[in-house]
C-alpha cells in the first residue's frame, strides 16, 4: 500500500523533458534579419526517445527548431526586420511510453525578448584632396545604415575640432556640412552624409544626431588627404 504512491510519483517524475534555452540575450542586427533560436534538450527514461519535437513561438508563429542526432540540441532561424527586439518561447511536445502525449511552453507566461542593436556606424572616413579644388572643395561621404528601424533621420550634423589647438580648429572650420537636414534612411538602405573642404588637410570628428532611439549620437573621424 506504502509502494504504489512512491512507484506513481517516480513515474511523473520520468515524464518530464527539461528545456535550457540558449539563445543569446542579444545580436548585433544584419541586413539578413535572421537569427539563431537555440536550446538544450534532456529527456526524462519513460519519455519515447528522438519524440521531442521543439518550436519557437514568437509573433504569432510556431519555428521548427532542428534537433542534433542525439536530440539534446536544437537551433533554428527567427525572421525578423527593422524592429530592435523579438520574442521567444520555446514550446516542447514529446510521447511517453504507453503512446501518451505531453507538452510546455517556457517561459509559462511571457515570451523572453531578445534585443537587436545596431551595428556599428564608420569610426573613420579618409577622402581624396589631390589636385587643385573643385567648384565648391574636395566632397567626400560618409555612409551610414541603420537596421533595427523602420525609418531613422540624421537630424543635425557639425565637425569638431580634433584638439583645441589652432591648427586643429582651422582644420575643423574647413569643412562644411553639404547634404541638406534632416537626411532620411529606409530600413536597412545607405545614406551618405555629403562633406565639402577647403583645405586639402583639413580634419575633424563629425558629430551626427539622430531621431534613433537606440542610437542618438555617433562621431567619425573624417580627413581629407592630399596624395
Amino acid at each position: 500500500m506504502r509502494i504504489a504512491p512512491l512507484a506513481a510519483a517516480l513515474t511523473l517524475c520520468a515524464c518530464d523533458v527539461q528545456v535550457q534555452d540558449t539563445t543569446p540575450s542579444s545580436y548585433t542586427a544584419d541586413g539578413i534579419g535572421m537569427y539563431v533560436v537555440s536550446a538544450r534538450v534532456r529527456a526524462d527514461s519513460l519519455v519515447t526517445p528522438g519524440s521531442v519535437v521543439l518550436f519557437s513561438v514568437g509573433d504569432g508563429k510556431n519555428r521548427p527548431l532542428t534537433p542534433n542526432p542525439g536530440f539534446s540540441e536544437y537551433r533554428g532561424l527567427y525572421s525578423v526586420r527593422c524592429r530592435d527586439t523579438f520574442p521567444v518561447q520555446l514550446l516542447a511536445a514529446w510521447r511517453l511510453q504507453g503512446l501518451r502525449s505531453a507538452h510546455k511552453l517556457l517561459p509559462a507566461v511571457q515570451p523572453r525578448q531578445i534585443r537587436l542593436l545596431e551595428p556599428a556606424q564608420p569610426r573613420e572616413a579618409r577622402f581624396d584632396a589631390s589636385g587643385r579644388p573643385p567648384k565648391g572643395g574636395w566632397q567626400g561621404s560618409v555612409p551610414f545604415r541603420f537596421i533595427t528601424v523602420p525609418l531613422a533621420r540624421i537630424t543635425a550634423a557639425h565637425v569638431e575640432p580634433a584638439s583645441g589647438s589652432p591648427a586643429d580648429v582651422a582644420a575643423a572650420r574647413a569643412i562644411s556640412i553639404v547634404s541638406a537636414l534632416p537626411l532620411e534612411a529606409d530600413c536597412g538602405a545607405s545614406v551618405g552624409l555629403r562633406l565639402a573642404s577647403s583645405d586639402p588637410r583639413a580634419h575633424g570628428t563629425l558629430v551626427i544626431d539622430t531621431d534613433h532611439p537606440g542610437l542618438p549620437r555617433w562621431q567619425t573621424r573624417v580627413e581629407f588627404v592630399s596624395q
